[in-house]
């Protein structure tokens, strides 16, 4: 170590992140996401410029040293799909509230439903030497992979572990809530069509919602055949109910009873129904998933299986803190309730 070593005089104040950028050539944002893990985004000979002043000047991301000092990290990383969905907002502001009276910060990330920056964030609480990771609604992704075969800390809520079934998991029992819905219109009358508007089914949550729906009326004598589906494309659930709407109303007979698999695909049917100029109940009942807390103030004519969002979050710590504590992998069912609006 010569006198012009940076590494060289005791107690001297630690490289800084900024430092190793000058070093580089680089931005601070590109030494951070070298040093997450994240270098996709990065050449491989920028990747190796940003190793080179790492190790020459004896840098040391300060969170990640901090929390080595205290053998523990208080941070938990939250992965939601889509913050902009108020079902989700819901869940992740009780998961807060939650942790935070258990001693915890939550670190809150939006991943979009995008595997690249699902990833990015996995890195980045890795990192950061987080107690543990909820993954709000998950999808596949390397990342993903690597995390849960290295046995890292992981609970999925909402959804399934895309994985691994077996994974700890926080959310209602779909199946029986789908199934729930069609006895309750069943009860009512047992004309068809029905209608089953979805996104996306490579999913538990979707896969089990609709399997449930179908298999109650076919249990009741309804013919498979009368239950009309639809979709439509993209990720946006507002998009997906209007274009899938519009497909079922190009159908030779219009669904007089159609369940929605979340709120937001609702909105978007009940706007394709009114530019067709038909009435919600009156013509058509829509049935959602989720009963958002907007529900009650702008849609008065969706009726919604309720998940209790605001429930989840002493659940969430209750099951992360088995995993931790003593490795005991949990599933907990919360209890899901029909709240009965437009029909």
């Amino acid at each position: 170590m010569n006198e012009h070593d940076p590494r060289k005089a005791a107690g001297a104040r630690p490289v800084s992140i900024s430092a190793v950028a000058r070093r580089a050539g680089v931005s601070i944002a590109t030494v951070s996401r070298v040093m997450n893990g994240v270098e996709n985004k990065a050449t491989s000979e920028t990747a190796a410029r940003v190793h080179a002043a790492v190790a020459a000047l004896g840098y040391r991301p300060q969170s990640v040293g901090r929390a080595l000092r205290q053998r523990e990290s208080r941070i938990v990383g939250v992965l939601a799909a889509n913050l902009g969905n108020p079902a989700m907002a819901a869940a992740a502001a009780s998961i807060e509230l939650a942790l935070r009276d258990a001693g915890f910060v939550m670190a809150l990330c939006d991943t979009h439903e995008e595997p690249a920056i699902q990833d990015e964030y996995l890195a980045e609480m890795e990192a950061q030497l987080a107690r543990g990771i909820v993954l709000l609604v998950a999808v596949p992704s390397p990342g993903l992979d690597r995390l849960r075969a290295a046995g890292r800390p992981l609970v999925f809520v909402n959804r399934r572990d895309p994985g691994d079934e077996a994974s700890p998991f926080v959310g209602i029992d779909d199946h029986a809530a789908g199934c729930a819905v069609a006895r309750h219109w069943l009860a009512q009358d047992k004309r068809g069509p029905f209608g089953l508007l979805h996104a996306s089914l490579s999913f538990s949550a979707g896969q089990r919602r609709a399997a449930g729906f179908v298999a109650g009326l076919v249990a009741d004598g309804v013919a498979e055949a009368a239950i009309l589906r639809a979709t439509g494309t993209g990720k946006s659930h507002l998009a997906i109910g209007h274009e899938g709407m519009g497909a079922l109303l190009a159908a030779p007979i219009v669904p007089r009873r159609i369940l929605c698999l979340s709120d937001l695909i609702a909105y978007g049917a009940y706007r394709r129904l009114t530019e067709a100029g038909l009435s919600v109940p009156r013509d058509v009942a829509l049935f959602g998933f989720d009963d958002n807390p907007l529900n009650a103030w702008i849609a008065p004519w969706l009726s919604a299986v309720r998940i209790p969002y605001d429930g989840f979050g002493p659940v969430v710590v209750k099951t992360l803190a088995a995993l931790l504590d003593k490795g005991r992998v949990e599933t907990a069912f919360l209890d899901h309730e029909l709240v009965i609006r437009g029909g």
